[in-house]
């Protein structure tokens, strides 16, 4: 039998022990022993929970005892996680987290103290919920060069955007309505400006290019300015907006962003909705694979992490050589990034488009009925580019950047 501790009982900690409980035959057959729960440390008690008697309160029960040989971290945040999976790999026990603030701001550190003691520092329930995207990135793609990581990487964002696409709700109506589901916290912050997004897409980077990536240097902006009227004008159009976590590689050069992007019927991604992730991965041989499913929730996420126990338990004493270096990875500047623009302007189109134009060169016009404005799309330009010849026209209420093939 395999003795392993779980720290915070919460939604994920309570999936990871329900999942091995659900599928402890299967599991104990991929393992190769029986999977136990021998702790469960919180600060709170469980009368009557199936882990009542297994709740601890002293991380140290967890850290001295010898024949726990794995934890799993599940408390989020960055303190006690920190320091308490840090202590268990100093320990010689492997972890497996779906924390991915600890990865993103820690994973470097966390990586080599793994190696250092022959045990192993597993994520991927951190991105992607229980979409397998982590393990596939070192293993079935380990011959590709990555040139392209782009994913909707945010259930509670996505979430919002699909009901005002298809509802033609407000954004603050929508949110209301994600928090109600409990899809959104009531502090909803680290999802709608982009900071969820942006720990994830700097894990795929980093796992990527095999080097230490700062989330902090990644462009991020969030959803708090896409308006209903803007899903008008998509509808429209044919086109939907989406919050994309999107890194691309290519001759040394890394570009990443987070910031919502307007995309036609034609994208792979145009179609994940609601609370699913959808993962876009391009490799120099493979080309294009899509990564799609739930990207959050109890049991999906729980259910990677169980993949990273059985794994961790398979290599017992072995460190599996995964993650990235601590060479500092340059992220370009967004200024150089290139783009299509959406541009809403207040006026009457036949009476401004030679001023628009003069400014962003050809465009495409696009009207709705009973509106004091007009939008176009722009020719491609960089973001640099974009700023400069904004500022020479006046009115301009909206601005996304877009991935739409020029006509």
């Amino acid at each position: 039998m395999r003795h392993i501790a779980v720290m915070g009982y919460g939604t994920i900690g309570s999936g990871v022990v329900e999942v091995l409980e659900r599928n402890k035959e299967i599991i104990a057959k991929r393992a190769g022993d029986e999977v136990d729960v021998k702790y469960v440390l919180d600060l709170r008690e469980f009368p009557g929970d199936p882990a009542e008697e297994k709740i601890v309160h002293d991380f140290s029960v967890i850290e001295k005892d010898p024949s726990v040989s794995m934890v799993v971290e599940t408390m989020g945040g960055l303190n006690p996680a920190y320091p308490f999976v840090k202590a268990c790999l100093k320990a010689g026990k492997h972890v497996a987290t779906s924390n991915k603030a600890l990865v993103a701001a820690y994973g470097t550190e966390l990586l080599e103290i793994a190696k250092e003691h022959h045990v192993n520092f597993f994520f991927e329930a951190s991105v992607g919920g229980g979409i397998p995207i982590i393990r596939p990135l070192y293993t079935s793609l380990a011959g590709e060069v990555v040139e392209e990581i782009t994913g909707i990487l945010n259930g509670t964002t996505n979430y919002i955007l699909t009901k005002m696409d298809r509802a033609g709700e407000t954004f603050e109506t929508a949110l209301r309505e994600a928090q109600d589901l409990g899809y959104a916290e009531r502090n909803p912050e680290a999802d709608v400006e982009g900071h969820d997004t942006c720990r994830k897409i700097a894990i795929l980077t980093a796992m990527a290019t095999g080097h230490e990536v700062n989330y902090e240097h990644i462009y991020t902006e969030g959803i708090t300015k896409i308006t209903d009227v803007d899903f008008r004008y998509a509808d429209a159009m044919g086109t939907s907006v989406k919050l994309f976590g999107s890194s691309r590689i290519q001759d040394g050069t890394v570009h990443a962003f987070v910031a919502p992007v307007m995309i036609g019927k034609d994208h792979p991604l145009y179609s994940v909705n609601d609370v699913y992730n959808g993962i876009l991965v391009k490799g120099n041989m493979l080309g294009t694979s899509m990564f799609y499913g739930c990207g959050a929730g109890k049991l999906p996420t729980a259910s990677a992490v169980v993949a990273d126990i059985i794994e961790a338990l398979n290599n017992h004493g072995r460190h599996v050589e995964m993650g990235w270096d601590r060479e500092n990875l340059t992220i370009s500047s967004m200024s150089s990034s290139s783009f299509r623009y959406f541009v809403r302007i207040k006026g009457i189109a036949v009476k401004r488009v030679k001023e628009v134009e003069a400014v962003f060169g050809k465009v495409e016009v696009v009207e709705l009925d009973h509106m004091d404005e007009f939008a176009v799309l722009t020719e491609t330009m960089t973001e640099e580019e974009y700023e400069i010849n904004a500022k020479k026209l006046p009115g301009i209420r909206q601005r996304i950047r877009t991935e739409l093939v020029t006509v």
